[in-house]
């Protein structure tokens, strides 16, 4: 097991990392910029290879804008991968090869050790790609890879007549666990591998192969939307972010708000004339007005054509959207006319229609009764139901103690 460690200060050694990040994807549509906690997974690579002190440089290969985008926004430099190794019978080496040839013709520099890092493993730590980097520019080792330790019996389908047979074992011998030798699972998160053998052998596996050891907790990999759904279920428990980290004004430039099941509590009231009714919360506006006078810039954001939406953003004096289809390209066409970045604005939203909002801001925030595919892609869940003072509660996060001395409009 190797535990080197990483040092940024060491002049000859150039470590790229390169994420391969297609468009498309037959398992999970997109995949690469499905939000996980609240940032999509390229990213979330690309912050994890950041995260190292052992590499020099990231770059994300890829054959779609909007990944492009997401990646540059994290970080990395991004390379345009032809369509002839962008299709889903490329290999990861291919994209590879293509991205260390870009890199070092643009650079002019050339690598000593190349990283292939996956967008599919959300919970790989910087600390994990650090030892991986360092296992060959500084172990001797020619490619090392990320593995856990594996306990399992494994089993495999033979002759009809026969059944299954043992890969691992004796099926007629159970040994204890302490007497069987240690398996190790390849977690396909991270490779590392020396670029000279690489160019030689165009494979990432060749010569003296050290295995770093991971924790097996935090191994999943993302084919299915299942996997997506696990990821979204532990992001809580296993992202290192600090304990009850929310944002404050300083991370914040803009808030936006979806209505109904936010500001609402989703239900609708009809009479018998057709007219809708709807039921908010007095503290909403309250936080609303106080946002607004500490020149916070708040929009709505809905769905939804109804005269409800428009008179309850009138009430509050914000500027409202609605009727929308495409809240996503709504979203990024305010915040070019505002001139604010995406990645600095607050958008707090409770169903499925908000998911490409989430994955396009800075601070994604759900309302604690959320769809759990928006609680998932939140980086942040208010403690209340929209609906019952979340949006009051946002505004506690943003402004603190000031929001009780903040002047209010008396429109609530």
């Amino acid at each position: 097991m190797t535990h080197w460690p990483a040092d940024p200060g060491d002049p000859q050694r150039r470590v790229l990392a390169v994420i391969p990040a297609r468009g498309g994807s037959k398992g999970v549509p997109a995949k690469n910029l499905a939000p996980v906690g609240g940032v999509p997974l390229v990213a979330r690579a690309v912050r994890a290879c950041l995260a190292a002190p052992a590499v020099t440089d990231v770059v994300v290969s890829t054959d779609d804008a909007a990944v492009a985008a997401a990646a540059r926004a994290a970080g990395a430099e991004v390379v345009t991968r032809p369509a002839a190794i962008a299709g889903d019978t490329a290999t990861s080496e291919a994209a590879v090869l293509h991205a260390l040839d870009a890199f070092e013709e643009r650079t002019g520099t050339a690598v000593d050790v190349v990283l292939l890092v996956q967008c599919t493993s959300p919970f790989l730590l910087g600390e994990e790609i650090g030892r991986v980097a360092g296992a060959v520019a500084h172990e001797g080792a020619d490619t090392a890879v990320t593995v856990a330790p594996f306990h399992g019996f494994v089993w495999r389908d033979g002759v009809p007549d026969e059944g299954g047979f043992g890969v691992n074992h004796d099926k007629a011998v159970r040994p204890r666990r302490q007497d069987r030798p240690q398996d190790l699972l390849e977690t396909g998160a991270a490779y590392a591998m020396d670029v000279t053998g690489f160019r030689t052998h165009g494979h990432r596996f060749f010569g003296r192969t050290e295995l770093v050891r991971t924790d097996p907790a935090r191994v999943l990999e993302i084919d299915d939307p299942h996997d997506l759904a696990r990821a979204r279920a532990l992001a809580p428990l296993l992202d290192t972010v600090p304990a009850g980290a929310l944002p404050t004004r300083d991370d914040v430039d803009a808030v936006v708000l979806d209505f109904d099941g936010t500001q609402t509590d989703d239900r609708v009231l009809i009479d018998t004339d057709g007219r809708e009714f709807v039921s908010v919360h007095r503290g909403d506006g309250l936080g609303i007005a106080a946002l607004r006078r500490a020149g916070v810039p708040v929009l709505i954001l809905s769905t939804e054509q109804n005269p409800v939406v428009a008179a309850r953003a009138r009430k509050l004096r914000l500027p409202v959207l609605h009727g929308i289809d495409r809240k996503d390209l709504a979203l990024k066409q305010w915040c070019e006319e505002q001139g604010i970045a995406p990645e600095r604005v607050l958008y707090a939203g409770n169903d499925v229609n908000d998911l490409p909002c989430l994955a396009l801001v800075g601070w994604p925030v759900a309302v604690a009764d959320a769809h759990d595919a928006v609680r998932g892609a939140a980086r942040a869940v208010t403690t209340v139901p929209g609906g019952y003072g979340a949006i009051r509660e946002i505004a506690g996060w943003l402004l603190g103690p000031s929001l009780d001395t903040l002047p209010t409009s008396p429109s609530k």
